[in-house]
């Protein structure tokens, strides 16, 4: 007898309770992969003297040269109790330059320095070494990319109004 709150058999034959099995979730392998490329990145930028989340900062700027903390945040998907202090220690080494809006003093622009700009450069090979440790080709990569990108798109429209009764 099936309700409202049993899920239906799956194709796979899979009962209600594995469902909730830690290797069926999708989050939980979501989370895995990531904890996985956030050590390869490590790996990889260590020669930069960049962290995960400064190279993702840094890579908007190598793209836009000047940005407000605000649409450095928007595109990094990072809060600004994370950003401000991660745009510090990029100061701090050298690489960005913060500076209040003479127009508005709440608003802060963050823009790369000479040494910022040319640690580009430098980065060129990060993207080749990351590809090959994935060892999907070009295709399969980019297949996955636009997959996951769709996926956040309908993950960031979902109303939490119905996440909100579970039970």
């Amino acid at each position: 007898m099936e309700t409202s709150d049993t899920l239906p058999e799956g194709p796979a034959g899979l009962s209600d309770g594995d469902f909730l099995r830690l290797d069926r979730q999708i989050c939980f392998s979501l989370h895995a992969a990531t904890r996985a490329f956030n050590g390869v990145y490590r790996e990889a930028l260590k020669g930069l003297g960049l962290t995960y989340p400064q190279y993702l900062v840094m890579l908007v700027l190598w793209e836009h040269r000047e940005l407000s903390v605000k649409g450095i945040g928007e595109r990094v998907r990072l809060d600004s109790g994370t950003l401000s202090p991660l745009l510090k220690r990029l100061e701090a080494a050298g690489h960005v330059e913060r500076r209040r809006s003479p127009e508005d003093e709440r608003s802060v622009t963050v823009r790369l320095t000479e040494a910022g700009t040319a640690l580009r450069e430098e980065a060129l090979g990060v993207p080749r070494r990351i590809a090959a440790a994935t060892g999907l080709d070009l295709a399969e990569l980019g297949d996955l990319r636009e997959r996951l990108h769709a996926l956040a798109v309908r993950l960031d429209a979902v109303d939490p109004e119905d996440l909100s009764d579970c039970g």
